[in-house]
């Protein structure tokens, strides 16, 4: 059975994909992942603000120390030459090029335009085969219309896209009031392909001590069932790569999702709980069903369950919502 897909414009063995996590911050484990069978693999994401903070910190001990004697300036190098936070994660995506055959994305979340355009240049002079930049923005500002919001995604991609050459995949969020509409503005701002979707880490409250936590649950298969309704709604009808992503767990999500349309599945959970070499099992899971349905490639059955494609294509709407409703007694 044939695994491989197309995913902008890169040619991948597997429909299987490492999200973006801190498994890939080691080039060994990378290898390790290309070994068990995974299509490419997104790095764990550069965030501008804590470089930015990591800059201010080194600034403030610069301002304290290097005036105390004339000497103290040679022990610090030009902050323009010194890439705090950004060296060791361009020298992962260098390293892991030598190492590995299968495509390294990057992925990137900025603050500011120029962070954006900086580290997005810098990122595929590094040899990142392309870059997811994950727009984690939640508009708190009760002030910001909608469009604000809208616009603000919109002038990203163009920004990155005018910076680059490389592809460049967007993490989308699911709270547009019109996904699709949004989906067709950003392939024409440039976008490459669309992630679907961004998982927001909300927080918690504790109530013995009033304060806020912020820890971290694995995502679950029962949380497939959004993105699954928009991929299948916005299969073949967005010239775009469509990647799925959030509640991979076993080989069933990622059936699910190339069922409703996906070109690739992400999954990074399933590998904190069983470990890397789970992936090599996922492939043979997906090619056991494959085998058993009689599909000999992906494109037999890529988006077979999409609004496009199913006999009753209102199963997706309103009245598929109240038969559910009804089901219940």
């Amino acid at each position: 059975m044939k695994l491989y897909t197309n995913y902008m414009g890169m040619r991948l063995d597997s429909p299987i994909i490492v999200s973006a996590c801190t498994l890939s911050g080691q080039t060994d484990n990378i290898v390790k992942m290309e070994d068990h069978g995974a299509g490419a693999i997104v790095l764990f994401s550069l965030f501008e603000e804590k470089i930015r903070k990591d800059e201010d910190r080194f600034k403030g001990v610069m301002s304290e120390t290097t005036h105390t004697f004339p000497e103290a300036l040679d022990y610090f190098p030009v902050m323009e030459d010194y890439d705090i936070g950004t060296y060791e994660y361009l020298e992962i995506i260098r390293k892991a090029k030598e190492r590995v055959d299968i495509p390294i994305i990057a992925s990137l979340n900025g603050i500011t335009t120029e962070g954006w355009i900086d580290y997005s240049k810098r990122i595929e002079e590094a040899g990142a085969d392309g870059l997811e930049i994950n727009i984690f923005f939640i508009p708190a500002d009760i002030a910001m219309s909608s469009a604000e919001v809208e616009h603000r995604y919109l002038n990203i991609i163009e920004a990155v896209k005018q910076s680059i050459k490389i592809p460049v995949a967007v993490k989308l969020n699911p709270y547009f009031s019109a996904t699709g509409n949004m989906a067709l503005r950003m392939k024409n701002a440039g976008a490459d392909a669309l992630v679907l979707f961004n998982r927001f880490y909300q927080p918690d409250f504790d109530i013995n001590e009033l304060v806020i936590k912020t820890d971290l649950r694995y995502s679950e298969s029962n949380e497939i069932r959004l993105p699954l309704l928009w991929l299948a709604l916005l299969y073949g009808k967005v010239e775009l790569s469509l990647a799925a992503t959030t509640g991979v767990q076993t080989a069933v999500e990622v059936i699910k999702y190339i069922l409703a349309g996906a070109d690739v599945v992400m999954t990074a959970s399933s590998l904190y709980k069983n470990g890397i070499p789970y992936i090599r099992t996922m492939n043979k899971e997906l090619q056991d069903w494959m085998y058993m349905m009689g599909f000999d490639d992906l494109a037999s059955f890529r988006g077979s369950m999409s609004q496009q494609h199913i006999s009753n294509p209102t199963a997706y709407e309103r009245v598929n919502y109240i038969k559910i409703l009804e089901s219940v007694k």
